[in-house]
């Protein structure tokens, strides 16, 4: 998700807002038309109590797989989370604002069982495959400041609200080189072409009180990708539909469901903690992850590359 909330990318991305880190002055209630309470507002949809404290995202929902000619098919339930903290960054220009740090997990569960799937039989191929969880790591953002790099100030501009309600809405249309494709997309095709879609919602009360640290927020996540590269679907056509909702946990890591916190702390222990505060490495995504375990897998099995011919 979250990107991909990623990918996943997620979940992942695009669970990217603004904020600064400064401490409300006074208890007030914060004003979404003004650029440094706007600010403040994204920090608290998106953050923790502070640097130290980070703050746990949870969703769960449905993948589903469609196929051209053929109804949709679920084909795994879905439990994820995102762990992060938010830094103070300052620009002598822009500000002070803030940069998010995350990882991101989701798994794969059977829709029978409610288990991880860690071997699966393909029914679109009938061939039976290794799943990989999604494992991001890292999932971070840009840097956010009261002004723009252009100088224009910050704004929420699909802020909307509707009685005791607050909503944001975020799309991210994604289309880039796909990481497991050769030099020459831009003249054979295969770039990498998704959407991640972004729903929070939160009460008034909570997201514009001043005096509190950050504020509790829900959810809703979609996801349309081509097939998981694990899948191994070559150049079949069709593409996962994505489809979960959750919310942004005040018990933190512990308040995550039982099958999510036993599988962390039993295969992907460092999803435990959010990454530290000076990460700066390269963000992942499902096909980064996917290349680097395939590479270093057959680099270990002593396979050569495939060579071209005919």
């Amino acid at each position: 998700m979250m990107k991909r909330i990623g990918t996943t990318t997620a979940m992942a991305a695009a669970l990217l807002a603004a904020a600064t880190f400064a401490a409300p002055a006074a208890a007030r209630t914060l004003d979404p038309s003004v650029p440094e309470d706007a600010l403040e507002i994204s920090k608290r949809l998106q953050c923790g109590v502070s640097e130290d404290e980070p703050a746990v995202y949870h969703w769960s929902g449905n993948i589903y797989g469609r196929y051209p000619g053929m109804p949709d098919k679920l084909l795994f339930k879905g439990e994820g989370m995102n762990i992060r903290r938010c830094v103070e960054v300052n620009d002598p220009q822009r500000g002070k604002g803030w940069r998010l740090i995350s990882r991101e997990i989701m798994l794969m569960l059977d829709p029978k069982t409610g288990q991880v799937v860690n071997r699966w039989e393909n029914p679109y191929t009938g061939k039976t495959v290794d799943v990989m969880q999604i494992h991001n790591d890292p999932v971070n953002g840009r840097p956010n400041f009261p002004r723009g790099a252009d100088g224009k100030p910050f704004t929420l501009s699909t802020l909307r609200e509707s009685g005791p309600y607050v909503f944001i809405p975020f799309e991210a249309p994604l289309f880039y080189p796909n990481p497991l494709a050769g030099d020459y997309q831009q003249y054979v095709g295969n770039m990498y072409h998704a959407m991640e879609i972004f729903d929070f919602a939160a009460l008034k009360s909570d997201l514009y009180d001043g005096s509190r640290p950050t504020a509790y927020p829900m959810i809703a996540w979609v996801r349309i990708s081509p097939w998981a590269p694990w899948m191994e679907m070559g150049d079949r056509p069709g593409q996962m539909v994505f489809n979960a909702m959750g919310r942004k946990l005040p018990g933190g890591f512990e308040e995550l469901p039982a099958i999510l916190k036993d599988e962390i702390r039993a295969n992907y222990p460092l999803y435990e903690q959010a990454p530290p505060k000076d990460d700066n490495r390269p963000n992942e995504t499902t096909w980064t992850k996917f290349k680097l375990l395939e590479d270093a897998r057959r680099a270990a099995a002593g396979e050569k590359p495939a060579q071209p011919g005919h």
